[in-house]
């Protein structure tokens, strides 16, 4: 399609982020890095300041850490704000809690590789075989936060989440090229990690420590886990409007009889 775009050319502003997301256009991850909305969502001053100002301020200063430490949460959030930026739309990734997700992640069994066959040979593989290197997703996330605050402060003088946003994204942009040499990890695996995981973060379940007060469903109108669309069934044209809920809060469906079939 002619529309589509390129790795060279991002897409504008957090709706067609999503968009791409979902159908895995490349450059997905560039979207509102310093190009302006689109033209159906023209950016109300006041609420991107004040969009921009939570932003500056969302990180508690008394969380608890079951797997980062305080230097690699800190660049776990730079990381995320600019993956998916807070903007007049509403907040970012880091505002919804993408690095207290990865962190709990990380710290359970998914984090330690527990389903990974990791007998070897370990050999570069094509992109359709998927992750092929012998590090745990812990051992991985660790080794790259890392290297790239050492890259960072080789070349910049400070470590990642101390420099300006157009440094970050300048960095970001590098690792997505797989330009910078964090040997023995590939810095473009290292980046799609983040990106896989700031995504998942952003849209999973608040039960697992993301997209607080659901606000990665709430921006694309997913209703999450809502027991029951029966009222909703033959309502043709019209918006589904209810707030979408969580498991952790999903009310049980007592049977009742005639519910079942047969």
């Amino acid at each position: 399609m002619d529309d589509q775009p390129t790795d060279d050319q991002p897409v504008s502003g957090r709706r067609e982020l999503l968009k791409a997301l979902a159908v895995g256009v490349p450059g997905a991850a560039w979207a509102s890095l310093g190009h302006s909305a689109p033209a159906t969502a023209q950016p109300n001053p006041t609420t991107a300041t004040n969009a921009a100002a939570g932003a500056a301020s969302a990180t508690p200063a008394n969380r608890i850490l079951r797997f980062f430490n305080a230097q690699e949460a800190l660049a776990m959030d730079a990381i995320a704000s600019r993956l998916i930026p807070a903007d007049d739309l509403g907040p970012g990734a880091k505002e919804a809690g993408v690095t207290a997700f990865l962190d709990g992640q990380l710290a359970g069994a998914w984090g330690a590789g527990e389903q990974f066959y990791r007998q070897g040979p370990f050999e570069k593989g094509t992109p359709e075989q998927g992750y092929q290197l012998s590090f745990t997703p812990a051992e991985m996330i660790r080794r790259g936060l890392a290297a790239l605050d050492a890259a960072a402060r080789k070349q910049d003088g400070k470590p990642f989440a101390e420099l300006d946003t157009a440094r970050q994204d300048a960095w970001l942009h590098d690792m997505q090229a797989g330009k910078p040499d964090f040997s023995p990890l590939p810095s473009d695996v290292f980046f799609q990690a983040l990106l896989d995981a700031t995504i998942e973060g952003f849209f999973s379940d608040p039960l697992y420590g993301g997209n607080a007060d659901m606000v990665g469903w709430k921006l694309v109108g997913f209703p999450g886990a809502f027991a029951s669309f029966s009222n909703d069934i033959e309502r043709h044209g019209v918006i589904w409007a209810g707030q979408p809920v969580s498991i952790a809060n999903a009310k049980s469906h007592t049977m009742k009889p005639g519910d079942g079939h047969g």
